[in-house]
């Protein structure tokens, strides 16, 4: 049993960037692949980014590319999405979920976990 708690969103004029934060519970967070997911208003959620349980696999929404990194501390317990040059459409509701399954980074099916969630505000 995993839970997880965001954290750090708020509101970030567009070209900002803000520093998102995912505190796990429990002693097995290295066995969970983690992601972050967001959604916005009117639309289904969808995927941002997602990191393997080592680290060592990364995978970034086409539209987060070069804008968003992601990257996990197992010994703190936390993942981490730095987002920079935010945009506009960069607004929603970021969650972020961890799930033991194969690495299927975009399918939300893999994750058995989730928090919450954070709202991310840019404004122009």
């Amino acid at each position: 049993q995993v839970q997880m708690v965001e954290s750090g969103g708020g509101l970030v004029q567009a070209g900002g960037s803000l520093r998102l934060s995912c505190a796990a519970s429990g002693r097995t967070f290295s066995r969970y692949n983690t992601g972050w997911f967001r959604q916005a208003p009117g639309k289904e959620r969808e995927f941002v980014a997602a990191i393997s349980r080592s680290g060592l696999s990364k995978s970034y929404a086409d539209s987060v590319k070069g804008r968003f990194t992601i990257s996990r501390n197992n010994a703190e317990n936390t993942v981490y999405l730095q987002m920079n040059n935010l945009k506009l459409e960069d607004t929603a509701v970021y969650y972020c979920a961890a799930g033991v399954t194969g690495w299927a980074p975009g399918s939300e099916s893999q994750y058995g976990y989730w928090g919450q969630g954070t709202q991310v505000t840019v404004s122009s």
